[in-house]
């Protein structure tokens, strides 16, 4: 073809020399009817063409400048389109139109609006006006789509069964009530055009997708789709899908399944829209009935059949059942396209990592000829999932690109597994590189928020929600509440809930949960109630916050009456972790035969769960036999566990059994176990500042020690008297005074006390059960200062006010 061309346009240039130029612009036409839009030799030798008119002089006008712009535009070369656009002195409006049509096709609507508005009145036509629409439509812009369609009828302008196919899709991404869809359906009887297939197909698409809106009637507006399905003379593929998935998105597969029987010729597309449907809804067996099917009538699998039945093994844990598609896969698909592999690859990487197979997955992965970014975040959700965290972020940082997903997968992971710091690191990162966070990646950094205790960065994450629109999130507002009640903010926590235009059973079970760590168990038994009055099923995770709020207020006999009914009204089996629970609310009660009644009838081998809560409650109320046992099946289970020798030492220590808590600190030693540092913290100006006991680092420690010795004095005139049982060495008193005050829960309170405003609630986090003297002392302070304090230990909130504490000691 080059060479062809090469000789032709030798010819060319003697023509030139001569007078006819007509027959040279033909020639030159001619030429450039070589140039197929799709191939890769068409703009080399269309740019070749153009070098030759210009270095022999040739002006080009009409069809050949529309010609050339035509070859450069579906080339994607737009910059030369736009060039040999510029420097046509009169564009016409077919020139015009193509280059509309490429900046829309480009995902450029702005500046295909820009040639349009350039378009003098005069010379549009129905053409221009269906690019734009088009392009609008293209892009997601449902609403100047429509617009555009009024100008161009009060203009005068006739619609086609072009203009109105565009519109009508355009109208599919916006339409919310059955009245939109009627409207549009009038013009279109109006105009004529009511009986072509490609505009009844989008007039079906149209009541199809307004059947899902929340505020429309869905039977009404599927009965007048399947009206046009019926009225459509001739039905093509895409007519049979869109009925089929209208009715599949709108949860009647039955009507579906008749449409689909009633085929007469069985088409791919349809099949899988099928199975499709049947995995969204959870029909799994139906799914894999018509894989079966369509194989014995021999309709040949395509990659969206794969992809559907793979996703139904994954989201179903049926891994046996999908590594035999796996297998037929790899035996029957010889020469498979790069679609087909790229997207069945994904599929299979999801399913491996969603079965446990992580591994597998990465080889998988490994051997794809080619990856993308679906493949990449599959691989990336595989390592989070399964929290090998180290080798997720190692991952995510050799990733050659990084989407909205990409980081939102990170900053979940780490908020979930601990490294609350780094994910918002990696939030304010994403914002950054130009990503606006979605509602899930705002989640992850509240999330973060909540781990940390980090009240105010919450409170501005809150605020970016609102000014983002996203406050009416599910995830992003079940978020902030476990944020505010973990922060200490509890009447926050409340408000959100009750304000939130969709609520959930996570929700419901967050403010339940809430409502237990901050010790108010009655109200969290009366918002149950209130959820099962809306018909609000609970779960095994609302059973779990009950008995831990039962617990913290020693609701004991309320506690037991909810735990019987799990099987009993609900028929979930409890597990290991409410039996913990309900041993956990007998043993705070100091009941300790009931416990003990519990771990003989519960039908599983008591774990670690069980005897931790054992010994807790031993701890409290100083059972030393029954802890003493606890302790060493803890041994047994646990042995590099240090709660468990720091317990049993302490209630040595609280007896004045100093050998044997001699003894368990040299087993702890020997055995190599090292005790978690007791550390507390308070975010003071948007900085945290972390305090240990015996502090001497923090720059201000002095003006502490110093504040405190004051603030004693005067909780001594109110009767504060230090409670020397719990320094748990053997020490003289004046010692033992000393070190309970330089408990760290103190030294952050006090601090606080010294920076925060006058009046300004004070909030603490302690990663330990607080200390009873402490818990004692900020009953004093709380009423010196006339200041709430809050203190969050591992357990659960206290807030201090008036001399009270919320706990009621109960804790």
């Amino acid at each position: 073809m080059n060479n062809a061309a090469a000789t032709s346009l030798t010819n060319l240039a003697q023509s030139l020399r001569q007078t006819d130029i007509r027959a040279v612009a033909n020639r030159y036409a001619a030429q450039l009817q070589l140039c197929c839009p799709h191939s890769p030799t068409s703009f080399p030798l269309a740019r070749t063409i153009h070098a030759h008119m210009i270095a022999s002089g040739f002006k080009p006008h009409g069809h050949i400048l529309n010609r050339l712009m035509d070859v450069y535009c579906k080339s994607s070369h737009l910059v030369y389109a736009r060039h040999l656009f510029d420097e046509i002195p009169r564009p016409d409006v077919v020139s015009r139109t193509t280059l509309i049509a490429a900046y829309s096709s480009a995902g450029d609507p702005r500046l295909a609006r820009e040639i349009f508005d350039r378009t003098p009145l005069s010379i549009r036509d129905s053409v221009c006006y269906n690019a734009m629409i088009t392009g609008y439509s293209h892009n997601n812009d449902g609403h100047a789509a429509i617009e555009l369609f009024r100008e161009m009828r009060w203009n005068g302008f006739q619609p086609d069964n072009f203009t109105f196919t565009s519109v009508l899709g355009a109208l599919a991404l916006v339409a919310d009530h059955e009245r939109h869809c009627q409207q549009l359906h009038s013009q279109v009887v109006k105009s004529g055009t009511g009986d072509k297939t490609s505009v009844l197909n989008a007039l079906t698409s149209v009541y199809v997708k307004c059947a899902s809106s929340p505020s429309a009637s869905s039977s009404l507006l599927m009965g007048a789709a399947k009206k046009l399905f019926e009225e459509t003379p001739v039905k093509d593929e895409l007519s049979w899908t869109t009925i089929i998935t209208g009715y599949v998105r709108n949860d009647d597969l039955d009507a579906a399944h008749q449409v689909f029987i009633g085929m007469s010729e069985k088409l791919v597309v349809a099949w899988n829209a099928m199975i499709s449907g049947y995995v969204q809804k959870g029909c799994v067996s139906e799914a894999f009935g018509m894989f079966r099917k369509m194989h014995g009538l021999g309709i040949r699998h395509d990659e969206f059949t794969y992809t559907s039945v793979l996703s139904a093994c994954a989201d179903t844990a049926l891994f046996p059942h999908g590594k035999q598609v796996h297998a037929y896969i790899l035996r029957t698909e010889e020469k498979p396209t790069l679609d087909f592999t790229l997207s069945v690859n994904n599929a299979l990487i999801s399913l491996y990592w969603k079965c446990g197979k992580v591994d597998e997955a990465r080889k998988i992965f490994e051997k794809m000829p080619i990856k993308d970014i679906v493949s990449r975040n599959a691989i990336l959700s595989a390592y989070v999932g399964s929290g090998r965290v180290t080798e997720a972020r190692s991952f995510f940082s050799e990733m050659p690109e990084r989407n909205l997903l990409t980081w939102t997968v990170m900053i979940s992971g780490c908020a979930h597994y601990g490294l609350a710091e780094e994910g918002l690191k990696l939030f304010s990162q994403m914002r950054s590189h130009g990503l606006e966070p979605c509602d899930y990646a705002f989640a992850g950094a509240i999330t973060s928020c909540s781990v940390l205790g980090s009240l105010e960065n919450g409170r501005q994450l809150h605020a970016q929600l609102v000014r983002l629109g996203f406050d009416s999130s599910l995830s992003a507002g079940n978020a902030l509440i476990t944020m505010y009640a973990r922060c200490g903010v509890a009447d926050a926590a409340h408000c959100l809930f009750f304000t939130m235009p969709f609520v959930d059973s996570v929700s419901w079970n967050a403010m339940i949960a809430a409502l237990g760590q901050h010790g108010h168990g009655v109200q969290a038994l009366e918002l149950f109630e209130q959820m099962l009055k809306e018909d609000i099923l609970p779960d095994r995770i609302t059973f779990l916050t009950i008995l831990s709020a039962c617990s913290h207020a020693g609701l004991v006999e309320e506690g037991r009456r909810y735990f019987d009914s799990m099987l009993g009204l609900y028929g979930i089996k409890p597990g290991e972790d409410h039996y913990a629970r309900l041993i956990d609310l007998f043993c705070r009660a100091g009941k300790f035969s009931e416990a003990k009644e519990v771990i003989h009838k519960m039908p599983y081998k008591p774990g670690a769960p069980i005897w931790e809560a054992l010994l807790a409650g031993c701890r409290i109320h100083g059972n030393m036999d029954l802890g003493i046992e606890a302790a060493e099946r803890l041994f047994e289970l646990m042995p590099q566990h240090d709660g468990t020798y720091v317990l049993l030492a302490n209630m040595y220590s609280s007896v004045g059994r100093w050998n044997d808590r001699a003894r368990v600190r040299k087993l702890m030693r020997d055995r190599g176990v090292k005790k978690e540092p007791g550390c507390s913290w308070i975010e003071v100006e948007n900085m945290v500042h972390v305090f240990l006991v015996d502090d001497i680092v923090h720059p201000e420690v002095n003006a502490i020690y110093s504040y405190l010795k004051e603030l004693v004095s005067k909780m001594r005139k109110l009767g504060y008297v230090p409670d020397t049982k719990f320094v748990l060495h053997d020490m003289e008193s004046e010692q033992k005074e000393s070190a309970l005050s330089t408990h760290s829960e103190k030294l952050a309170v006090a601090f606080g006390l010294l920076k925060l405003p006058i009046g300004a609630t004070v909030r603490v986090f302690k990663n330990l059960r607080i200390c009873g003297d402490c818990h004692n002392a900020f009953k004093f302070m709380s009423k010196v200062v006339a200041r709430e304090i809050i203190v969050r230990d591992g357990k659960r909130f206290h807030h201090f006010k008036d001399g009270q504490c919320s706990c009621g000691n109960y804790w």
